[in-house]
């Protein structure tokens, strides 16, 4: 069975913590997908929820000294727990405040999987990467040799999105083609592939199943923008926003492998 099949039987909770300018699309996304969103910030129980999770998302899109209070109080209770952890650390290298905070959770927090953009990556691992601004991250350098440092540096998994998807355990290593550019005039749309790749992780098991299940995830969120654009082509990124989510309810296992264009680096 597919993880994306195992999603919509299980319906495994995800935990988020994230950017307020998206939790609205983030859970109606989880939801399309099959998934059990819940949106809990508060210190006093952001450690009970996270420890009955199927996973954690922890973004810092909206940051403050309260907001980082909880990631870690979160990402420290699912260690605890055995929940996989997935954070996206939104405009590090923006501003030092973004920087010295995602490097503070990485040293904090064991992590499931990493999910940015390659100068977002770069910035929290300590390399050079120029950004300016929190969705930036275009760049000349070698995206997929980045990842896998990395991910050897972090011990988890690191995803890197952009016109292609790296993402890799510092061993293995795919490139995940597909998608569509117009995902970038979506706010939120790489906000809540973090949480997507959270209900995969959740249903994936510890090990080798991890690195798997992301690549599919990966493969899956692209097959979903390609056809909610080709439906919606020429009629904006309102239009294809709406449609992205009803795509991302009614992709299927057979659609996915059809579509899936997962390429394994030697």
């Amino acid at each position: 069975m597919s993880y994306l099949d195992q999603i919509r039987e299980r319906k495994p909770l995800v935990h988020n913590i994230t950017n307020w300018v998206v939790t609205n699309f983030t859970a109606n996304g989880l939801l399309a997908l099959g998934a059990s969103p819940i949106m809990a910030y508060a210190r006093e129980e952001v450690a009970d929820v996270a420890k009955i999770a199927g996973a954690v998302l922890l973004n810092m899109g909206t940051p403050d000294a309260a907001v980082v209070e909880s990631i870690l109080l979160a990402g420290r209770s699912a260690n605890a727990h055995g929940v996989p952890v997935v954070f996206d650390p939104v405009g590090a290298g923006a501003t030092p405040y973004r920087t010295e905070t995602a490097r503070r959770i990485v040293r904090e927090v064991r992590l499931t999987a990493l999910r940015g953009n390659v100068a977002e990556i770069a910035n929290v691992v300590g390399e050079s990467w120029s950004i300016k601004g929190v969705d930036a991250g275009a760049g000349d350098g070698d995206v997929a040799a980045l990842a896998v440092r990395a991910a050897k540096r972090l011990g988890c998994l690191v995803v890197v999105t952009g016109k292609d998807d790296v993402v890799t355990d510092g061993e293995t290593t795919y490139v995940v083609h597909g998608g569509h550019p117009i995902l970038t005039q979506v706010t939120g749309a790489g906000c809540l592939l973090g949480s997507v790749l959270g209900a995969f992780l959740a249903v994936a098991g510890d090990g080798a199943a991890r690195l798997e299940a992301a690549a599919e995830a990966l493969a899956f969120y692209g097959a979903a923008a390609e056809l909610a654009f080709a439906a919606t082509e020429g009629r904006g990124p309102g239009s294809f926003q709406v449609e992205f989510l009803n795509r991302l309810a009614l992709v299927t296992s057979a659609e996915l492998r059809e579509m899936a264009a997962i390429e394994k680096l030697a």
